[in-house]
């Protein structure tokens, strides 16, 4: 499936564009992952923010904060 970066989607789109499940894609929301606008009760997704989510240049930056992360984690510890 294409996105199209102009195109708007709902939360159940965008669940079966990123092959996930139903609580996934509402974590990814409510954390602030995938930014959305609410329309009454439902979210609504532009394609321009699926395409930045699945970019290497996100990927990249969420491996680089894991590392950051892990490392402060480990080089507190003493052996």
């Amino acid at each position: 499936m294409e996105i199209k970066a102009n195109e708007v989607y709902t939360a159940k789109e965008v669940q079966q564009i990123l092959k996930v499940s139903p609580s996934t894609t509402m974590r990814l929301i409510k954390k602030g992952i995938i930014r959305t606008a609410k329309v009454g009760k439902q979210y609504r997704i532009l394609g321009k923010e699926l395409l930045r989510l699945v970019s290497p240049q996100l990927e990249d930056k969420v491996g680089k904060a894991y590392n950051k992360g892990r490392n402060w984690l480990h080089d507190g510890v003493d052996d």
